[in-house]
């Protein structure tokens, strides 16, 4: 099955605003996204969508395909239907969500998601989760969880501590996994996905892949093991440098 990466990069986060082009080791985050998911061989083609001109411009001076896509898309699902829309020439099969905050995505993971999608096909979603190995990730509220049967479909995601158990707080001896912002869709359900109206535990959670189980869709989980960092706040930017640095000195 043929794949197309597609980084959704806005400009107005409310945690931290500006963030695509904040700075991590003298490149900027969005850059760094970008490098890294070009190592992905799986993908086609890979593109930025934004809807702001500054990391339009930056995106350009760097190398990159970049698509500036409308302000008004509610999720980056919208703003990549968007740009599947615009350019109906691209063949592809697959279109990967690389969220632009992952500069350090293990890019093999893409081919298990792609893997999943092959092997079931009633999924229209699939994405990857990892093991939580601490406490303090299990109930930081910017560490989005979930929770899937036996067959690795998804039950639920949430920003809270899932499985909660009687007690409701951590428990050592229980299973939390931990979603990775890395989606891969079906490219027919784009368009499905954008005409379906929200929903109460989508805008409950802030979670747009609970809009997808809530309308009675598969989301295929992977579980995969990874060191997958996200820049959620200016004091992430530390960890990632430091695990640059990290991977600097062992290569």
């Amino acid at each position: 099955m043929k794949a197309i990466g597609i980084i959704p990069a806005r400009y107005g986060s409310s945690r931290f605003p500006g963030k695509p082009l904040a700075k991590i080791a003298g490149k900027t985050l969005i850059q760094r996204t970008y490098e890294n998911a070009k190592q992905i061989k799986e993908l086609e083609s890979l593109i930025i969508a934004t809807d702001d001109d500054r990391i339009f411009q930056h995106a350009k001076d760097f190398g990159a395909e970049v698509v500036m896509t409308s302000p008004h898309c509610a999720t980056g699902t919208d703003r990549i239907y968007e740009v599947i829309s615009q350019h109906q020439n691209w063949n592809a099969d697959i279109v990967i969500n690389i969220q632009g905050d992952e500069p350090c995505l293990d890019p093999w993971i893409v081919l298990e998601l792609i893997r999943c999608l092959e092997q079931d096909q009633e999924a229209v979603v699939a994405t990857p989760i990892a093991l939580i190995k601490t406490k303090e990730d299990a109930e930081n509220p910017s560490i989005v969880k979930c929770v899937k049967n036996q067959n690795n479909d998804a039950l639920y995601f949430s920003r809270t501590l899932i499985p909660a158990g009687i007690a409701k707080e951590f428990q050592a001896d229980y299973i939390y996994y931990k979603h990775i912002g890395l989606y891969a869709y079906r490219r027919e359900f784009l368009k499905t996905y954008t005409s379906l109206p929200q929903t109460p535990l989508q805008i409950a959670e802030n979670l747009e892949q609970l809009k997808v189980l809530e309308w009675g869709y598969k989301i295929k989980v992977a579980v995969v093991e990874s060191t997958a960092l996200e820049v959620n706040y200016p004091e992430d930017i530390k960890k990632v440098e430091h695990y640059l640095c990290k991977q600097s000195l062992s290569s």
